[in-house]
């Protein structure tokens, strides 16, 4: 007989004395404040965990009885009074002073744009990597007062719940959001009716509701397409992260990008800066050039006036990675925009044209740069591979001088910091939280005493195998694996001997990242996780994309190892990833494993996340960890180039290089790692061992934390960005249409423009004599105020060649006509050295000296 069951929420009626706990649960502060996360976890522990650790939802839940008692008890009040302080102090604390010489904090406002912020698991709108840099991003702009705020989507499928089964397949679950569970509340106007705003798609217009969380002092907004008045299809365009086909994510874009500036302007707010994280959302350049065409502008000077404030931050070292749209598609989604922006529609379209696009295809990374004038990778390598990767967008350029930057990622310590670091720095470093940039600062951690960081160690290590033992048992009964097998794998992970050795392995399961790398020799790796005297454990976990299909047979292949008899409870599979299983992994493993395939790791940050709470990082050099290895810290997998077999097939080549890789990894654990982590006793956490712990913490700490990352944007970044918005718009633009006209002037005369030996220069001096240079350049009608010839001194031939010096030629008196003589006097390096000769053009409005990409070599 069908019963039908229904649901009741009692909901607690808040005390008085309590009140604040709403406001508590509304702010994302309770992300990476532990004492205000700890107040839900004091009231009623086993809710907190069934709820997810979501505050707001816990609230709606928590037996009144519960509330009515702790508000007339001394302990928990003396609590919640705390808290509030600690909330209080940091919302009304001001900014950090560099800010200030920068920014004018009462005009100035920077927007950053992104397709996922992963803050908490309490609000499930990420996938992985990029949003959690993205929260990172959000929560370190809190922290140092910068005036900023934030811009995304509202699905109500974020990424999917994860489970295993039993033969290791990957079974993705939707996860559908409740908007009243969320910490989020819809934006009103002062009547208290919804802002709304509206966003032309095809032929229709698609209405978005406009979201609010707080991150601290930083505004988030995010865009919700799921309301009544559109259709069911529109409805569905925010419904699920990177979900759906090309013409899904084409909407999604749309709304991000265009939607966002005009629920912007709804709110009241006028940026002069905007931050474009990854290519998503790059429509955003569009929507604001056709405010500027409306304006009355036109469409070249409108583009100069945007990208002059725009920076664009990519994340993706393989072209396959970047968006791609057919013009079909951009004609038909786009069918208003593109007649409202002021020129032929092939104009516009050949902004995210590049030599890669075959056929008719719009590159969204392509726009992104093409409309901003600040563009950075995310480490030093990224940033030369981006360099490399986008060198047709400045062709006569070599791709280390083009305008492709690097900020290299870092990541929320208040977050990431496991509890009992913060209490330990609060006891002995009064003030750390200010110190937060000083390098010199950290050296401190070396006066912590052995046993007492030794100790830490080893009860964050306890935490995550109690976490570890009750997650795999819970996933091996589900699975049904036989309960003797289930009770050695648990007394593998027992707690009773927490000296064993935990590496981790923890991120997406791409298949560039090599997750199976380690299992290259199987037996040599059984061999080293089954000593009897130097025991150790390998853990697994992460997601692949429901479409990656090799990424999820990376994942089974780990999990039938696991179930092999010589890795039972030694190579552990977890299910289940996300940003609470990410802390606890990063925090209690002893050593952090990554062995991407360089140089495809952007910059990787989970390591940076383990490596400042004393993880040891054992890594290939690639992303941030070719910066941040310094000998003392870690360990490092130098990667080998499959050049070197030449001769072989490429995926021949790729085999060898794995394998050496694979040995390379394989000997620093067996003969490096185990020795120095158990010592000559045995026990674990030799001295040695503790003093490369603390090494990793005082390197990376100051470096790799997302404030200095922030900062490092504010001076590379946001700030030229600002004064190049105003620069080119004061007096109606004037500045923005010169350039406009200029650009226009230069590109219809540089191709006639050349360089000619005015005399052959010296090819020997001795020591003290200069170096004589003289050339004619023909400017095809260009003046000398428009170009710029300069030496290029360096060492090295082709490839090999390194700039040292970029020297200026001077036009000779009296220089006129076609031809213009210029002259350069120079003292030589010593030794052999090798020189070029260039014109550029130069004009004093440019954002980037050589942003236009044309140069001409002698």
């Amino acid at each position: 007989m069908n019963q039908r069951t229904f649901s009741l929420e009692l909901r607690p009626r808040i005390p008085d004395k309590l009140r604040r706990l709403e406001e508590l649960a509304n702010n994302l502060v309770y992300s990476w404040d532990r004492e205000v996360r700890g107040l839900f976890w004091r009231l009623d522990r086993q809710l907190w965990l069934d709820c997810g650790n979501n505050p707001k939802l816990f609230l709606r839940r928590v037996p009144q009885a519960r509330l009515d008692s702790v508000a007339e008890g001394r302990d928990f009040m003396e609590d919640y009074n705390r808290a509030l302080s600690s909330f209080d102090s940091y919302m009304t604390l001001g900014p950090r002073p560099e800010i200030d010489g920068l920014l004018d904090r009462g005009s100035d406002l920077i927007a950053y744009f992104c397709a996922e912020f992963g803050l908490h698991e309490s609000l499930p709108i990420y996938s992985g990597g990029l949003g959690i840099l993205a929260g990172d991003h959000c929560k370190a702009a809190s922290d140092v007062g910068l005036p900023f705020v934030a811009v995304g989507l509202l699905y109500r499928q974020g990424y999917f719940d994860q489970t295993i089964d039993g033969a290791g397949r990957q079974q993705a679950h939707a996860h559908v959001s409740d908007f009243d569970d969320l910490p989020i509340q819809l934006c009103r106007d002062a009547h208290n009716a919804e802002i709304r705003v509206g966003v032309e798609v095809a032929e229709r217009t698609v209405q978005l509701r406009i979201w609010r969380a707080w991150i601290g002092h930083v505004r988030l907004y995010l865009l919700d397409s799921d309301v009544p008045e559109n259709a069911e299809a529109d409805r569905a365009i925010t419904r699920q992260l990177y979900g759906g086909d090309s013409d899904t994510r084409i909407q999604q874009e749309m709304v991000l990008g265009i939607g966002g500036v005009r629920a912007l302007r709804a709110l009241g707010h006028a940026p002069n800066a905007f931050h474009m994280n990854e290519g998503h959302a790059a429509f955003m350049a569009l929507e604001r050039i056709r405010e500027q065409v409306v304006a009355g502008v036109d469409f070249d000077t409108a583009l100069e006036l945007v990208a002059g404030g725009n920076i664009f931050t990519t994340h993706t070292p393989v072209p396959a990675g970047h968006d791609r749209f057919s013009h079909s598609q951009m004609r038909w989604f786009l069918q208003k925009l593109l007649p409202a922006l002021g020129c032929e529609e092939d104009k516009v379209l050949a902004l995210g044209s590049g030599a890669e696009e075959t056929g008719e295809q719009f590159n969204m990374t392509t726009l992104a740069l093409r409309a901003s004038r600040f563009h950075n990778g995310v480490s030093r390598i990224h940033g030369g591979v981006a360099s490399r990767m986008e060198r047709e967008l400045w062709p006569d350029l070599a791709p280390e001088e083009n305008p492709i930057g690097y900020i290299t990622n870092g990541v929320h310590l208040h977050t990431f910091l496991a509890r009992a670091w913060s209490q330990l720095f609060h006891d002995s470093f009064r003030g750390w939280r200010n110190e937060l940039l000083d390098v010199d600062y950290w050296s401190r951690i070396d006066s912590i005493a052995y046993e007492r960081f030794a100790s830490i160690r080893q009860q964050l290590k306890r935490d995550l195998l109690l976490d570890v033992e009750e997650r795999m048992q819970r996933q091996m009964r589900r699975n049904g694996v036989p309960a003797a097998v289930i009770a050695r794998a648990a007394a593998q992970v027992s707690v009773n001997d927490s000296r064993t050795l935990v590496i981790g392995f923890a991120r997406r399961f791409a298949t560039y990242k090599r997750a199976t790398l380690i299992l290259t020799d199987e037996a040599r790796l059984a061999r080293i996780l089954n000593d009897p005297e130097r025991p150790a454990i390998i853990i697994f976990a992460g997601k692949a994309h429901p479409r990656d299909e090799p990424g999820q047979a990376i994942i089974q292949r780990l999990y039938q190892t696991s179930m092999k008899p010589e890795f039972i409870g030694r190579l552990i599979v977890l299910e289940g990833y996300d940003m609470l299983l990410a802390r606890n992994l990063v925090q209690g493993c002893d050593v952090w494993l990554n062995n991407p395939e360089y140089p495809l790791e952007a910059s990787g940050t989970s390591g940076e996340k383990a490596g400042i709470n004393g993880v040891v990082n054992v890594s290939v050099l690639d992303g941030w960890w070719d910066e941040g290895y310094d000998g003392s810290n870690g360990f490092a997998v130098k990667p080998v180039d499959p050049a070197y077999w030449s001769d072989l097939p490429a995926e021949a080549a790729a085999l060898h290089r794995d394998e050496e890789e694979a040995r390379q990894l394989l000997d620093i654990v067996e003969h490096q790692v185990v020795p120095l982590y158990y010592g000559s006793d045995g026990k674990g956490y030799a001295p040695e061992w503790v003093q490369l712990s603390k090494n990793s913490m005082k390197s990376l700490i100051p470096r790799y934390n997302s404030a200095r990352m922030v900062m490092d944007y504010l001076r590379q970044a946001y700030a030229p960005a600002v004064r190049q918005t105003r620069k080119l718009g004061e007096a109606g633009g004037a500045a923005a249409r010169e350039l406009a006209a200029w650009k226009k002037v230069v590109h219809g005369c540089w191709k006639g423009v050349r360089l000619d030996l005015a005399q052959e220069p010296a090819q020997k001096l001795p020591h003290g004599d200069r170096l004589v240079l003289e050339v004619g350049a023909r400017l095809n009608g260009l003046g000398i105020q428009d170009v710029l010839v300069e030496c290029v001194l360096g060492r090295g031939e082709g490839e090999a060649f390194r700039v040292e010096q970029t020297l200026p030629f001077a036009p000779q008196e009296g220089a006129a006509g076609e031809t213009v003589r210029y002259r350069l006097e120079l003292t030589p390096l010593s030794g052999l050295q090798h020189y070029r000769i260039r014109i550029r053009p130069v004009h004093a409005a440019m954002s980037h000296p050589l942003e236009l990409g044309l140069c001409t070599w002698l």
